[in-house]
Protein backbone atom coordinates (compact mmCIF):
# COMPACT_ATOMS: atom_id res chain seq x y z
CA UNK A 1 0.00 0.00 0.00
CA UNK A 2 1.75 3.35 -1.04
CA UNK A 3 1.37 6.31 1.29
CA UNK A 4 -1.06 8.50 -0.86
CA UNK A 5 -3.30 5.21 0.15
CA UNK A 6 -2.56 5.47 3.93
CA UNK A 7 -3.38 9.16 3.80
CA UNK A 8 -6.98 7.94 2.53
CA UNK A 9 -7.25 5.33 5.25
CA UNK A 10 -6.22 7.62 7.75
CA UNK A 11 -8.94 10.51 6.75
CA UNK A 12 -11.74 7.53 6.50
CA UNK A 13 -11.10 6.26 10.13
CA UNK A 14 -10.57 10.33 11.33
CA UNK A 15 -13.94 11.11 10.02
CA UNK A 16 -14.85 7.62 11.50
CA UNK A 17 -14.12 8.55 14.85
CA UNK A 18 -15.42 12.53 14.89
CA UNK A 19 -18.49 11.68 13.02
CA UNK A 20 -19.75 7.93 12.66
CA UNK A 21 -18.67 6.49 16.24
CA UNK A 22 -22.17 6.48 17.57
CA UNK A 23 -23.48 4.28 14.25
CA UNK A 24 -21.04 1.74 15.79
CA UNK A 25 -21.84 2.15 19.04
CA UNK A 26 -25.10 2.85 19.29
CA UNK A 27 -27.27 3.30 22.59
CA UNK A 28 -27.87 -0.30 24.41
CA UNK A 29 -31.10 -1.90 22.71
CA UNK A 30 -33.72 -3.87 23.81
CA UNK A 31 -32.35 -6.81 25.58
CA UNK A 32 -35.17 -8.83 27.03
CA UNK A 33 -37.63 -9.19 23.98
CA UNK A 34 -39.52 -12.11 22.69
CA UNK A 35 -41.57 -10.79 19.69
CA UNK A 36 -42.33 -13.97 18.27
CA UNK A 37 -43.90 -15.25 21.51
CA UNK A 38 -45.60 -12.52 23.05
CA UNK A 39 -46.96 -10.70 20.07
CA UNK A 40 -51.13 -12.03 19.74
CA UNK A 41 -53.84 -10.19 17.12
CA UNK A 42 -56.39 -7.89 18.61
CA UNK A 43 -59.04 -10.66 17.44
CA UNK A 44 -57.25 -13.00 19.64
CA UNK A 45 -56.79 -10.81 22.50
CA UNK A 46 -60.72 -10.34 22.05
CA UNK A 47 -61.02 -14.30 22.15
CA UNK A 48 -59.08 -14.39 25.16
CA UNK A 49 -61.54 -11.71 26.99
CA UNK A 50 -64.85 -13.34 25.91
CA UNK A 51 -63.15 -17.01 27.46
CA UNK A 52 -62.68 -16.01 30.70
CA UNK A 53 -64.82 -17.19 33.14
CA UNK A 54 -66.41 -16.24 36.71
CA UNK A 55 -63.65 -17.39 38.32
CA UNK A 56 -60.53 -18.20 36.86
CA UNK A 57 -57.70 -20.27 38.28
CA UNK A 58 -54.80 -18.55 39.80
CA UNK A 59 -53.34 -16.77 37.15
CA UNK A 60 -49.64 -18.17 35.90
CA UNK A 61 -47.37 -16.23 33.56
CA UNK A 62 -48.84 -14.99 30.75
CA UNK A 63 -46.48 -14.28 27.12
CA UNK A 64 -49.11 -12.27 25.64
CA UNK A 65 -47.06 -9.07 25.18
CA UNK A 66 -49.23 -7.07 23.03
CA UNK A 67 -51.17 -3.98 24.36
CA UNK A 68 -54.66 -3.63 24.64
CA UNK A 69 -56.32 -3.19 20.44
CA UNK A 70 -57.89 0.08 19.54
CA UNK A 71 -61.21 -0.44 19.87
CA UNK A 72 -60.55 -0.82 23.84
CA UNK A 73 -57.74 1.53 24.24
CA UNK A 74 -59.95 4.71 23.02
CA UNK A 75 -61.12 7.08 26.09
CA UNK A 76 -64.32 8.67 25.53
CA UNK A 77 -64.64 12.14 27.89
CA UNK A 78 -68.15 11.82 27.43
CA UNK A 79 -70.25 12.19 30.92
CA UNK A 80 -66.89 12.81 32.73
CA UNK A 81 -65.40 15.99 34.22
CA UNK A 82 -61.97 17.25 34.43
CA UNK A 83 -60.12 18.50 37.66
CA UNK A 84 -56.78 20.37 37.33
CA UNK A 85 -53.56 20.33 39.51
CA UNK A 86 -51.19 23.02 39.84
CA UNK A 87 -48.16 23.40 40.53
CA UNK A 88 -44.87 25.29 40.37
CA UNK A 89 -43.43 22.82 37.75
CA UNK A 90 -46.67 21.45 35.74
CA UNK A 91 -50.55 22.10 35.18
CA UNK A 92 -51.79 18.47 35.03
CA UNK A 93 -55.99 17.56 33.87
CA UNK A 94 -57.33 14.82 34.94
CA UNK A 95 -60.74 12.82 33.84
CA UNK A 96 -62.94 12.21 36.88
CA UNK A 97 -63.26 8.51 34.19
CA UNK A 98 -60.67 6.80 36.20
CA UNK A 99 -58.15 9.11 36.67
CA UNK A 100 -56.93 9.44 32.84
CA UNK A 101 -54.58 11.89 32.00
CA UNK A 102 -55.77 14.29 29.45
CA UNK A 103 -53.05 17.58 29.98
CA UNK A 104 -49.49 17.42 31.29
CA UNK A 105 -48.31 21.22 30.63
CA UNK A 106 -44.61 22.13 32.16
CA UNK A 107 -44.57 25.45 33.10
CA UNK A 108 -40.58 25.87 32.41
CA UNK A 109 -39.92 24.30 28.90
CA UNK A 110 -41.92 25.93 25.63
CA UNK A 111 -42.75 24.45 22.26
CA UNK A 112 -40.45 27.02 20.90
CA UNK A 113 -38.17 29.52 21.70
CA UNK A 114 -40.46 32.42 20.84
CA UNK A 115 -41.85 34.72 23.50
CA UNK A 116 -45.21 34.11 23.31
CA UNK A 117 -44.74 30.22 22.90
CA UNK A 118 -47.08 27.95 24.71
CA UNK A 119 -45.81 25.82 27.59
CA UNK A 120 -44.88 21.65 25.95
CA UNK A 121 -48.23 19.34 26.50
CA UNK A 122 -46.86 15.86 27.06
CA UNK A 123 -50.72 14.68 26.42
CA UNK A 124 -51.68 15.66 22.79
CA UNK A 125 -55.51 14.81 21.21
CA UNK A 126 -53.41 11.50 19.44
CA UNK A 127 -52.09 10.61 22.80
CA UNK A 128 -55.58 10.64 24.57
CA UNK A 129 -56.85 7.97 22.48
CA UNK A 130 -54.62 5.68 23.93
CA UNK A 131 -55.18 6.60 27.80
CA UNK A 132 -51.79 7.48 29.32
CA UNK A 133 -52.13 6.78 33.18
CA UNK A 134 -55.34 4.08 32.64
CA UNK A 135 -55.39 0.99 34.13
CA UNK A 136 -56.46 -2.58 32.13
CA UNK A 137 -57.82 -5.52 34.24
CA UNK A 138 -57.20 -8.58 32.24
CA UNK A 139 -56.03 -6.10 29.08
CA UNK A 140 -59.45 -4.91 29.42
CA UNK A 141 -59.77 -1.33 30.19
CA UNK A 142 -61.13 -0.03 33.61
CA UNK A 143 -61.65 3.65 32.73
CA UNK A 144 -64.70 2.43 30.49
CA UNK A 145 -65.63 -0.55 32.29
CA UNK A 146 -66.56 0.87 35.87
CA UNK A 147 -68.51 3.50 37.31
CA UNK A 148 -66.49 6.08 38.65
CA UNK A 149 -66.63 8.80 41.73
CA UNK A 150 -63.79 11.44 42.57
CA UNK A 151 -63.02 12.79 45.75
CA UNK A 152 -61.14 16.25 45.65
CA UNK A 153 -60.84 18.71 43.61
CA UNK A 154 -59.06 21.48 41.88
CA UNK A 155 -55.62 21.51 43.64
CA UNK A 156 -53.16 24.61 43.76
CA UNK A 157 -49.78 23.92 45.21
CA UNK A 158 -46.44 26.13 46.21
CA UNK A 159 -43.77 25.78 48.31
CA UNK A 160 -43.23 22.29 49.75
CA UNK A 161 -47.14 21.48 50.17
CA UNK A 162 -48.78 18.11 48.62
CA UNK A 163 -52.10 16.97 47.67
CA UNK A 164 -54.46 14.02 47.18
CA UNK A 165 -57.04 13.27 44.57
CA UNK A 166 -59.14 9.90 44.83
CA UNK A 167 -60.56 8.14 42.10
CA UNK A 168 -63.05 4.97 42.94
CA UNK A 169 -64.44 2.41 40.43
CA UNK A 170 -66.73 -0.50 40.54
CA UNK A 171 -66.29 -2.97 37.82
CA UNK A 172 -69.15 -6.04 37.19
CA UNK A 173 -67.20 -8.67 38.48
CA UNK A 174 -67.36 -7.38 42.04
CA UNK A 175 -63.73 -5.60 41.63
CA UNK A 176 -63.53 -2.23 43.40
CA UNK A 177 -60.50 -0.28 42.42
CA UNK A 178 -59.09 2.93 44.77
CA UNK A 179 -56.62 5.15 42.83
CA UNK A 180 -55.27 7.90 45.09
CA UNK A 181 -52.98 10.26 43.64
CA UNK A 182 -50.59 11.91 45.54
CA UNK A 183 -48.90 15.36 44.33
CA UNK A 184 -46.11 17.58 45.25
CA UNK A 185 -45.36 21.06 44.65
CA UNK A 186 -41.78 20.46 44.26
CA UNK A 187 -41.80 16.92 42.32
CA UNK A 188 -42.56 16.18 38.35
CA UNK A 189 -43.65 13.01 39.81
CA UNK A 190 -47.31 11.67 40.27
CA UNK A 191 -47.85 9.12 43.00
CA UNK A 192 -50.54 6.61 43.35
CA UNK A 193 -51.63 4.02 45.77
CA UNK A 194 -53.79 1.33 44.15
CA UNK A 195 -55.66 -0.49 46.11
CA UNK A 196 -57.95 -3.64 44.21
CA UNK A 197 -61.02 -5.15 46.55
CA UNK A 198 -62.97 -8.29 45.95
CA UNK A 199 -65.95 -7.16 46.91
CA UNK A 200 -67.64 -10.59 45.66
CA UNK A 201 -67.91 -13.96 46.88
CA UNK A 202 -65.72 -15.96 44.37
CA UNK A 203 -62.09 -16.03 43.81
CA UNK A 204 -60.78 -13.16 41.20
CA UNK A 205 -57.73 -13.62 39.27
CA UNK A 206 -56.54 -11.37 36.12
CA UNK A 207 -53.49 -9.36 34.98
CA UNK A 208 -53.38 -5.91 36.39
CA UNK A 209 -51.12 -3.24 34.19
CA UNK A 210 -50.25 0.69 34.78
CA UNK A 211 -49.66 2.59 31.02
CA UNK A 212 -48.15 5.68 29.79
CA UNK A 213 -48.53 6.33 26.35
CA UNK A 214 -46.87 9.56 24.38
CA UNK A 215 -47.51 10.40 20.52
CA UNK A 216 -43.65 11.42 20.91
CA UNK A 217 -41.61 13.70 22.66
CA UNK A 218 -39.91 15.27 19.77
CA UNK A 219 -41.32 18.43 17.27
CA UNK A 220 -38.44 17.40 14.93
CA UNK A 221 -36.84 14.40 15.00
CA UNK A 222 -33.47 13.59 13.71
CA UNK A 223 -30.24 11.34 14.12
CA UNK A 224 -29.37 13.17 17.17
CA UNK A 225 -32.57 13.14 18.90
CA UNK A 226 -35.96 10.77 18.17
CA UNK A 227 -38.38 9.29 20.36
CA UNK A 228 -37.90 5.79 22.00
CA UNK A 229 -39.51 3.27 24.34
CA UNK A 230 -36.96 2.65 27.50
CA UNK A 231 -37.17 0.50 29.94
CA UNK A 232 -34.70 -0.30 32.93
CA UNK A 233 -33.79 -3.81 34.22
CA UNK A 234 -30.67 -5.42 36.02
CA UNK A 235 -29.11 -2.21 35.94
CA UNK A 236 -29.01 -2.05 32.63
CA UNK A 237 -30.74 1.08 30.48
CA UNK A 238 -32.43 -0.37 27.33
CA UNK A 239 -33.77 1.37 24.56
CA UNK A 240 -35.48 1.02 21.16
CA UNK A 241 -36.39 3.28 18.95
CA UNK A 242 -36.45 1.55 15.52
CA UNK A 243 -40.36 2.16 14.18
CA UNK A 244 -40.85 -1.16 12.69
CA UNK A 245 -39.51 -3.39 16.10
CA UNK A 246 -41.87 -1.03 17.69
CA UNK A 247 -44.50 -1.58 15.85
CA UNK A 248 -44.28 -5.21 16.43
CA UNK A 249 -44.32 -4.45 19.54
CA UNK A 250 -41.61 -5.71 22.84
CA UNK A 251 -41.82 -7.11 25.51
CA UNK A 252 -39.41 -8.08 28.69
CA UNK A 253 -38.73 -11.98 29.78
CA UNK A 254 -37.80 -10.69 33.36
CA UNK A 255 -39.22 -7.86 35.93
CA UNK A 256 -37.97 -3.95 35.29
CA UNK A 257 -37.56 -1.23 37.58
CA UNK A 258 -39.43 1.22 35.36
CA UNK A 259 -40.63 2.01 31.68
CA UNK A 260 -41.68 4.61 29.50
CA UNK A 261 -41.66 6.68 26.56
CA UNK A 262 -38.04 8.67 26.49
CA UNK A 263 -35.67 11.27 23.97
CA UNK A 264 -33.15 13.22 24.84
CA UNK A 265 -35.11 16.04 26.95
CA UNK A 266 -37.75 14.19 28.07
CA UNK A 267 -39.62 11.52 29.98
CA UNK A 268 -43.04 9.70 30.32
CA UNK A 269 -42.65 6.78 32.77
CA UNK A 270 -44.27 4.58 34.87
CA UNK A 271 -42.47 3.45 38.49
CA UNK A 272 -43.57 0.69 40.51
CA UNK A 273 -42.55 0.06 43.76
CA UNK A 274 -42.83 -3.80 43.96
CA UNK A 275 -40.17 -5.89 42.19
CA UNK A 276 -42.45 -8.03 40.27
CA UNK A 277 -44.12 -6.06 37.21
CA UNK A 278 -43.05 -7.28 33.43
CA UNK A 279 -42.62 -4.91 30.79
CA UNK A 280 -44.65 -4.48 27.10
CA UNK A 281 -44.08 -1.58 24.96
CA UNK A 282 -45.72 -1.15 21.35
CA UNK A 283 -46.09 2.02 18.76
CA UNK A 284 -49.46 2.19 17.57
CA UNK A 285 -51.06 4.84 15.19
CA UNK A 286 -47.96 7.13 15.78
CA UNK A 287 -48.71 6.51 20.39
CA UNK A 288 -45.30 5.30 22.09
CA UNK A 289 -47.11 3.15 24.47
CA UNK A 290 -45.58 1.23 27.60
CA UNK A 291 -47.60 -0.88 30.26
CA UNK A 292 -46.45 -2.49 33.06
CA UNK A 293 -48.20 -5.64 34.28
CA UNK A 294 -48.97 -7.86 37.36
CA UNK A 295 -50.30 -11.12 37.33
CA UNK A 296 -52.91 -10.81 40.44
CA UNK A 297 -55.36 -13.37 42.57
CA UNK A 298 -57.60 -11.81 45.40
CA UNK A 299 -59.71 -13.88 47.58
CA UNK A 300 -63.42 -12.78 47.93
CA UNK A 301 -63.30 -9.73 50.93
CA UNK A 302 -59.64 -9.38 50.38
CA UNK A 303 -57.58 -6.91 48.57
CA UNK A 304 -54.35 -6.27 46.53
CA UNK A 305 -52.07 -3.07 47.07
CA UNK A 306 -50.11 -1.65 44.69
CA UNK A 307 -48.06 1.85 44.66
CA UNK A 308 -46.20 3.37 42.12
CA UNK A 309 -45.32 6.75 40.37
CA UNK A 310 -45.54 8.72 37.05
CA UNK A 311 -42.91 10.35 35.89
CA UNK A 312 -43.77 13.24 33.09
CA UNK A 313 -40.90 15.66 32.82
CA UNK A 314 -37.89 17.10 31.94
CA UNK A 315 -34.07 14.49 32.46
CA UNK A 316 -32.93 16.64 34.91
CA UNK A 317 -30.67 14.67 37.55
CA UNK A 318 -32.26 16.14 40.56
CA UNK A 319 -35.82 15.37 39.59
CA UNK A 320 -35.05 11.90 38.17
CA UNK A 321 -33.45 11.15 41.77
CA UNK A 322 -36.29 12.31 44.12
CA UNK A 323 -38.30 8.95 41.87
CA UNK A 324 -35.78 6.28 42.89
CA UNK A 325 -36.45 2.95 41.99
CA UNK A 326 -33.04 3.55 39.54
CA UNK A 327 -35.29 6.30 37.85
CA UNK A 328 -32.00 8.26 37.41
CA UNK A 329 -30.65 5.85 35.06
CA UNK A 330 -32.64 7.28 32.04
CA UNK A 331 -30.31 9.71 32.61
CA UNK A 332 -27.81 8.44 30.20
CA UNK A 333 -25.64 10.02 27.62
CA UNK A 334 -24.37 7.18 25.40
CA UNK A 335 -21.46 5.28 25.16
CA UNK A 336 -19.04 7.24 26.85
CA UNK A 337 -22.01 8.13 29.48
CA UNK A 338 -19.09 7.79 33.02
CA UNK A 339 -17.39 11.02 31.16
CA UNK A 340 -19.74 12.79 29.61
CA UNK A 341 -22.39 13.09 33.06
CA UNK A 342 -18.79 14.86 35.00
CA UNK A 343 -19.09 17.09 32.25
CA UNK A 344 -22.81 18.36 31.97
CA UNK A 345 -22.00 18.92 36.08
CA UNK A 346 -18.98 20.99 35.16
CA UNK A 347 -20.83 22.54 32.43
CA UNK A 348 -23.81 23.38 35.34
CA UNK A 349 -21.46 24.70 37.59
CA UNK A 350 -20.03 27.20 34.97
CA UNK A 351 -23.65 28.33 34.40
CA UNK A 352 -24.27 29.27 37.91
CA UNK A 353 -21.76 31.70 37.57
CA UNK A 354 -21.84 33.26 34.23
CA UNK A 355 -25.55 32.70 33.30
CA UNK A 356 -25.20 31.85 29.98
CA UNK A 357 -24.69 28.36 28.18
CA UNK A 358 -22.34 29.44 25.47
CA UNK A 359 -20.25 30.86 28.10
CA UNK A 360 -20.38 28.28 29.68
CA UNK A 361 -19.43 25.74 27.09
CA UNK A 362 -16.25 28.02 25.89
CA UNK A 363 -15.20 27.59 29.72
CA UNK A 364 -15.36 24.40 29.97
CA UNK A 365 -13.75 23.76 26.49
CA UNK A 366 -10.94 26.11 27.91
CA UNK A 367 -10.63 23.56 31.52
CA UNK A 368 -10.58 20.62 28.86
CA UNK A 369 -7.95 22.27 26.89
CA UNK A 370 -5.55 22.85 29.70
CA UNK A 371 -6.01 19.87 31.29
CA UNK A 372 -4.37 17.98 27.73
CA UNK A 373 -2.55 21.19 26.99
CA UNK A 374 0.74 19.21 27.65
CA UNK A 375 -0.37 16.16 25.68
CA UNK A 376 -1.16 18.39 22.92
CA UNK A 377 1.84 20.13 23.10
CA UNK A 378 4.08 16.73 23.48
CA UNK A 379 2.21 16.41 19.37
CA UNK A 380 3.17 19.38 18.23
CA UNK A 381 6.43 18.99 19.56
CA UNK A 382 6.70 15.24 18.04
CA UNK A 383 5.57 16.79 14.56
CA UNK A 384 8.01 19.27 14.12
CA UNK A 385 10.55 16.83 14.55
CA UNK A 386 9.33 14.62 11.78
CA UNK A 387 8.91 17.93 9.53
CA UNK A 388 12.57 18.20 9.83
CA UNK A 389 13.73 15.17 8.93
CA UNK A 390 11.20 14.87 6.11
CA UNK A 391 13.74 15.50 3.47
CA UNK A 392 16.63 13.06 4.95
CA UNK A 393 12.99 10.14 4.59
CA UNK A 394 12.42 10.91 1.19
CA UNK A 395 16.02 10.44 -0.10
CA UNK A 396 15.99 7.14 2.02
CA UNK A 397 12.94 6.19 0.81
CA UNK A 398 13.98 6.90 -3.11
CA UNK A 399 17.27 5.19 -2.41
CA UNK A 400 15.74 1.96 -1.01
CA UNK A 401 12.60 2.07 -3.01
CA UNK A 402 13.24 -1.28 -4.64
CA UNK A 403 14.09 -3.00 -1.09
CA UNK A 404 11.31 -2.66 1.92
CA UNK A 405 13.31 -4.09 4.31
CA UNK A 406 15.88 -2.17 4.11
CA UNK A 407 14.23 1.03 3.65
CA UNK A 408 12.68 0.33 6.72
CA UNK A 409 15.90 -0.62 8.46
CA UNK A 410 17.11 2.76 7.79
CA UNK A 411 14.75 5.08 8.59
CA UNK A 412 14.24 3.23 12.19
CA UNK A 413 17.65 3.67 12.41
CA UNK A 414 16.85 7.44 11.43
CA UNK A 415 14.33 8.01 13.93
CA UNK A 416 16.64 6.78 16.81
CA UNK A 417 19.85 8.75 15.45
CA UNK A 418 17.10 11.95 16.09
CA UNK A 419 15.47 10.56 18.75
CA UNK A 420 12.21 10.95 16.59
CA UNK A 421 8.93 8.21 17.86
CA UNK A 422 6.79 8.06 14.23
CA UNK A 423 3.82 7.73 16.38
CA UNK A 424 4.15 10.34 18.90
CA UNK A 425 2.25 12.79 17.02
CA UNK A 426 -0.87 10.93 17.38
CA UNK A 427 -0.94 8.86 20.84
CA UNK A 428 -1.42 12.21 23.15
CA UNK A 429 -4.24 12.88 20.69
CA UNK A 430 -5.59 9.65 21.04
CA UNK A 431 -5.76 9.36 24.42
CA UNK A 432 -8.35 13.05 23.92
CA UNK A 433 -10.58 11.00 21.70
CA UNK A 434 -12.87 9.20 24.51
CA UNK A 435 -13.04 13.15 26.32
CA UNK A 436 -14.54 14.72 22.93
CA UNK A 437 -17.12 11.97 22.48
CA UNK A 438 -18.08 12.16 25.96
CA UNK A 439 -18.30 15.84 25.35
CA UNK A 440 -19.70 15.24 22.48
CA UNK A 441 -22.86 13.23 23.69
CA UNK A 442 -23.03 15.51 26.74
CA UNK A 443 -23.72 18.86 24.69
CA UNK A 444 -26.42 16.46 22.80
CA UNK A 445 -28.16 14.82 25.49
CA UNK A 446 -28.59 17.76 28.43
CA UNK A 447 -32.16 19.52 28.47
CA UNK A 448 -30.05 22.16 29.90
CA UNK A 449 -29.24 23.36 26.42
CA UNK A 450 -32.62 22.80 25.04
CA UNK A 451 -33.47 26.61 24.46
CA UNK A 452 -31.03 28.10 26.05
CA UNK A 453 -29.32 31.01 24.60
CA UNK A 454 -25.71 31.99 23.38
CA UNK A 455 -25.97 35.54 21.63
CA UNK A 456 -29.84 35.68 20.62
CA UNK A 457 -29.65 38.03 18.49
CA UNK A 458 -26.92 39.99 15.82
CA UNK A 459 -25.60 42.48 17.58
CA UNK A 460 -27.35 45.97 17.37
CA UNK A 461 -30.09 44.24 15.34
CA UNK A 462 -33.28 42.06 16.04
CA UNK A 463 -32.68 39.18 13.92
CA UNK A 464 -32.86 35.94 15.82
CA UNK A 465 -28.91 34.15 15.80
CA UNK A 466 -27.53 31.42 18.39
CA UNK A 467 -30.74 31.70 20.46
CA UNK A 468 -30.80 27.59 21.09
CA UNK A 469 -27.72 25.76 21.74
CA UNK A 470 -30.05 22.54 20.68
CA UNK A 471 -30.36 23.56 17.49
CA UNK A 472 -28.18 24.63 14.17
CA UNK A 473 -26.85 28.14 13.26
CA UNK A 474 -29.91 29.23 11.29
CA UNK A 475 -27.15 31.24 8.68
CA UNK A 476 -24.15 28.91 9.16
CA UNK A 477 -21.91 30.78 9.95
CA UNK A 478 -20.30 29.01 13.32
CA UNK A 479 -20.07 26.00 11.18
CA UNK A 480 -18.43 27.94 8.46
CA UNK A 481 -15.82 30.15 11.16
CA UNK A 482 -15.24 26.56 12.53
CA UNK A 483 -14.29 25.27 9.22
CA UNK A 484 -12.16 28.70 8.47
CA UNK A 485 -10.44 27.62 11.90
CA UNK A 486 -9.70 24.31 10.89
CA UNK A 487 -8.39 25.26 7.31
CA UNK A 488 -5.85 27.91 9.52
CA UNK A 489 -4.99 24.65 11.75
CA UNK A 490 -4.40 22.71 9.08
CA UNK A 491 -1.43 25.48 7.52
CA UNK A 492 -0.17 25.78 10.83
CA UNK A 493 0.89 22.23 11.61
CA UNK A 494 4.04 20.24 10.16
CA UNK A 495 2.49 18.83 6.74
CA UNK A 496 3.36 15.66 5.25
CA UNK A 497 6.23 15.43 2.98
CA UNK A 498 4.48 14.16 -0.38
CA UNK A 499 2.73 17.51 -1.46
CA UNK A 500 -0.50 15.41 -2.81
CA UNK A 501 -0.70 13.67 1.10
CA UNK A 502 -0.96 17.42 1.71
CA UNK A 503 -3.32 18.07 -0.70
CA UNK A 504 -5.62 15.14 0.32
CA UNK A 505 -5.38 15.94 4.38
CA UNK A 506 -6.81 20.07 3.49
CA UNK A 507 -10.03 18.22 2.13
CA UNK A 508 -10.61 17.24 5.90
CA UNK A 509 -12.26 21.32 6.76
CA UNK A 510 -14.51 20.90 4.15
CA UNK A 511 -16.28 17.13 4.89
CA UNK A 512 -16.28 18.33 7.98
CA UNK A 513 -17.69 21.44 7.53
CA UNK A 514 -20.62 20.26 5.36
CA UNK A 515 -20.86 17.55 8.27
CA UNK A 516 -21.41 20.91 10.92
CA UNK A 517 -23.94 22.52 9.08
CA UNK A 518 -26.96 20.62 11.48
CA UNK A 519 -25.25 20.01 14.30
CA UNK A 520 -26.60 21.88 17.37
CA UNK A 521 -25.26 25.45 17.88
CA UNK A 522 -23.51 23.86 21.21
CA UNK A 523 -21.41 21.28 19.88
CA UNK A 524 -20.10 24.00 17.22
CA UNK A 525 -19.29 26.40 19.15
CA UNK A 526 -17.52 23.83 21.28
CA UNK A 527 -15.50 22.78 18.06
CA UNK A 528 -14.93 26.02 17.14
CA UNK A 529 -13.17 27.48 20.62
CA UNK A 530 -10.92 24.35 20.55
CA UNK A 531 -9.89 24.31 17.25
CA UNK A 532 -9.21 28.43 17.92
CA UNK A 533 -7.04 27.14 21.44
CA UNK A 534 -5.22 24.62 19.07
CA UNK A 535 -4.58 27.33 16.76
CA UNK A 536 -2.92 29.67 19.43
CA UNK A 537 -1.01 26.85 21.33
CA UNK A 538 0.44 25.67 17.22
CA UNK A 539 0.94 29.28 16.71
CA UNK A 540 3.16 29.42 20.24
CA UNK A 541 5.23 26.84 19.57
CA UNK A 542 6.09 27.71 16.74
CA UNK A 543 7.04 31.32 17.45
CA UNK A 544 9.65 29.53 20.23
CA UNK A 545 11.04 27.01 18.03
Amino acid sequence: MNDNWRIFVALGLTMLVLVGWNLLFPPQQIQEQSRNQTQSSPQQAEQKADSRSPTPEKPQPEADGALSSDAQAVFSAGGSKTLQVDTPLYTAVFSSQGGILKHFYLKNYKETIEPDSPPIDLVSKKTLAKAPMGLLWNRSPVWQNAEWSVQGQDVQLSGGESAQLVFRGEIHNGLEIVRTFTFQADSYAVDEDLKVRNAGDSYVSGVLSLTMASSGLVANESRYNTTSIAHYANQHLNKEDDKDDLGLGIASDNPVNWAGVDSNYFLLSVVPTSQDMFFKGKLEDSVYRVALEQNTGIEPGQSEQIAASYYLGPKEQKHLAQVGNNLIGALHYGWLNIIARPLVQVLKFFYTYVGNYGVAIILLTFVIKLIFWPLSHKSYKSMEKMKKIQPMMKELKEKYKDDRQKMNQELMQLYKTYKVNPAGGCLPMLLQIPVFIGLYEALLGAVELRHASFISHFPFTDIVWLADLSSKDPFYITPVVMGLSMFLQQKLSPTAGDPTQAKIMMIMPIFLTFIFLNFPAGLVVYFLTNNLLSIFQQWRLMRKA
